[in-house]
């Protein structure tokens, strides 16, 4: 399972009524810091799959999601659990940091 796009039009569907713990990733297609998480947050997905769901929000496509959440710079990851937001981290991370965020929840 690889990392689903969320969009305005899913993210009700997708993360709030989600029964699994969801990580975001709020990035864009120029942003380095996100191009080097990137294969983390689908490996992450592959790994967890059926525990966890991952999601990519597109902040140059989805700015009223970004503006919602109060993201101002990004890669941004945010935990959801039961449609609240569970943990957040700013800037890019290893592995081992990105799944702390999310480890207590599973």
């Amino acid at each position: 399972m690889s990392s689903l796009t969320i969009t305005n039009d899913n993210f009700e569907s997708e993360v709030l009524q989600s029964t699994l713990p969801v990580l975001l990733d709020f990035w864009a297609p120029w942003c380095g810091p996100c191009k080097m998480i990137g294969p983390l947050m689908d490996k992450i997905a592959d790994e967890y799959s059926g525990r966890i769901k991952v999601g990519k929000i597109n902040v140059d496509n989805e700015g009223d999601l970004a503006q919602r959440h109060g993201v101002a710079s990004i890669p941004a990851l945010f935990v959801y659990n039961n449609g609240e937001v569970a943990a957040q981290k700013n800037g890019a991370a290893p592995k081992h940091e990105i799944e702390g965020l999310f480890k207590n929840l599973l």
